[in-house]
């Protein structure tokens, strides 16, 4: 292990506190016990009880980090069940980050196993506010306080899902518009060439955030930082760190296994991320920052994060 868990701890407290919150994509790794997770809290019989462990950790992880981003959201609308024992296990000052279900993003289903006799279909809920406003926010109602950042999704489209970007950002435009002005949004965009001053500004008049993000075929973020516009909330921002581009997920899946350590280093990655918490310095009011990070990065998110925070923390003493 090449961090420290308390400084770390500290450290991500010290950052949350200005705003500036820095976290994992999901949280349930058998590969970080002894790193980020203790053993014996989850033992029986003298072994690690898995469901024990999946049902239970995220209370060990709200110890050190103050947010995460909930994958799981993403295949099913999130039930009042399913969002209590997660809330109850993290304090009042945690920040749940949410991928939107792909019900409302996904515009043809792919053709998955998962998706059973709709692969391959065109889907009739595609930006669909009223569901969304249904099954997702008013589920979310009761734990809003806790609610830091939504994001929706959109893999990469093709010629057959839209002729060309400005189509999107009109159907995005439209979908936006309907939705309660009061939640915290963000787009993730999967398409490099679709990010144009009208998608920046479309995004920018709905006051919602883009969400920077480092993946197998778009723009590293430390170029998408570069475009103008792309700062489309100055409120509110957010990243996910989820492959180095070019990387693709079933080759990193099968060389970073089981994600307990660092196995190739990003290091335009980590100096991006340190930036985007820096950036909201200069902004006020100040930006609410969401930096979330993949094992399939780098191999192992912790290792990454910890360099990521030690970055930050060394830049903004730097500024002050």
């Amino acid at each position: 292990m090449s961090f420290d868990r308390v400084s770390l701890a500290q450290s991500v407290q010290q950052l949350a506190q200005r705003g500036y919150y820095i976290g994992t994509s999901s949280w349930k790794y058998e590969g970080w016990l002894n790193q980020l997770y203790t053993p014996a809290r989850y033992e029986y019989r003298g072994k690690v009880a898995m469901k024990r462990f999946e049902q239970n950790c995220l209370r060990e992880y709200a110890e050190v980090f103050k947010t995460v981003c909930v994958d799981a959201a993403f295949y099913s609308f999130p039930s009042h069940k399913f969002l209590d024992g997660m809330m109850t296990q993290a304090p009042d000052d945690f920040q749940f980050g949410f991928k939107v279900t792909d019900t409302i993003t996904v515009k043809k289903f792919p053709n998955l196993p998962r998706f059973g006799m709709k692969a391959g279909a065109v889907n009739a809920d595609f930006l669909n506010a009223e569901l969304f406003i249904d099954a997702f926010l008013t589920q979310c109602e009761l734990y809003r306080d806790k609610v830091g950042l939504l994001m929706f999704e959109f893999g990469r489209f093709y010629s057959t899902d839209f002729a060309a970007g400005k189509e999107f950002v009109e159907v995005l435009d439209n979908f936006l518009g309907k939705l309660p002005k009061d939640w915290p949004y963000g787009i993730e965009m999967r398409n490099r060439n679709w990010l144009t001053p009208e998608y920046f500004a479309m995004l920018s008049k709905h006051g919602v955030a883009h969400i920077f993000n480092s993946w197998t075929h778009m723009p590293a973020v430390s170029e998408q930082l570069k475009l103008a516009g792309s700062l489309t909330n100055p409120k509110l921002t957010g990243a996910r760190f989820l492959l180095t581009p070019g990387n693709t997920y079933e080759k990193t899946v099968k060389a970073y296994q089981p994600y307990s350590e660092t196995k190739q280093i990003d290091p335009d990655a980590r100096e991006a991320a340190a930036q985007l918490i820096v950036g909201g310095e200069r902004y006020e009011p100040r930006t609410k920052t969401f930096v979330y990070v993949n094992n399939r990065l780098e191999g192992n998110a912790l290792e990454t994060i910890a360099a990521v925070v030690a970055r930050a923390i060394e830049l903004l003493s730097r500024l002050s």
